[in-house]
């Protein structure tokens, strides 16, 4: 076993009142993996305080593959908080996460995480701007989206990331143990925050022009996201990491 195939990969999938997707999607995620990532491999589930039957699905998932799929159940919603609370109980070389719809196409997970495996990067993301990228998504949300990594521009010129808000990121170990404690948001605009303080820190981001296709069944309420996201841009600009 070479150096690099005992890396081991840990990807999160936070959820929130997911009965419907969870199953297809770690069955469709577990398949990927099975076929394409040479590292030692592991799905863990976040779940979110779910009020259906989300977590129970997540133990069946973990009692038929025993090894490759575990949970955690968390008793307050957030996916920041979920995150955190999941990178920080892993113990594995490299962390990511996704959607649970699988918004992001599944072909670009090993280009995200590779650099990471290999000790090049520390911090990586997914990215609906880049050239390259290919987003299928309605007008309104589009507009919204690149207005908002317009404002991050502007807030933050030294930035060189593109896309403050694709749920599809990893990190390296030692990336979570130096940013993940001192993240202070726990909902949406955890991914923003988290990339804006690792420029801060000093660490490279590595950004992968990725396939993205919206879910329409979306829980994310665009208004009250984006006065949130304003004031935690406000926030990072004006504070240094604790």
């Amino acid at each position: 076993m070479t150096a690099l195939s005992n890396k081991r990969v840990d990807v999160v999938i936070p959820v929130y009142n997911e009965q419907r997707d969870l199953g297809p999607s770690v069955a469709k995620l577990r398949e990927f993996l099975i076929a394409n990532c040479p590292y030692r491999w592991r799905i863990m589930v976040a779940d979110n305080a779910s009020k259906d039957r989300t977590l129970e699905i997540a133990r069946e998932l973990s009692t038929s593959h025993p090894g490759e799929v575990t949970y955690i159940h968390l008793e307050a919603k957030g996916r920041g908080r979920a995150l955190k609370a999941a990178w920080q109980a892993s113990d594995a070389d490299v962390v990511s996460y996704m959607d649970v719809d699988l918004s992001t196409n599944l072909r670009h997970f090993m280009p995200m995480i590779e650099p990471l495996a290999r000790g090049e990067y520390h911090v990586a993301t997914g990215s609906r701007l880049m050239r390259g990228a290919r987003v299928t998504r309605q007008l309104k949300r589009e507009i919204i989206s690149r207005c908002y990594n317009l404002i991050v521009k502007i807030m933050f010129p030294s930035r060189r990331f593109s896309d403050a808000q694709c749920g599809f990121k990893a990190l390296s170990r030692k990336a979570v143990q130096a940013l993940i404690p001192s993240i202070v948001d726990n909902n949406w605009f955890f991914d923003s925050e988290l990339l804006l303080r690792a420029e801060q820190c000093g660490y490279r981001v590595w950004e992968v022009p990725v396939e993205w296709v919206e879910d329409l069944d979306t829980r994310v309420k665009i208004v009250s996201t984006a006065m949130e996201d304003l004031k935690g841009l406000w926030r990072v600009r004006t504070t240094k990491l604790q």
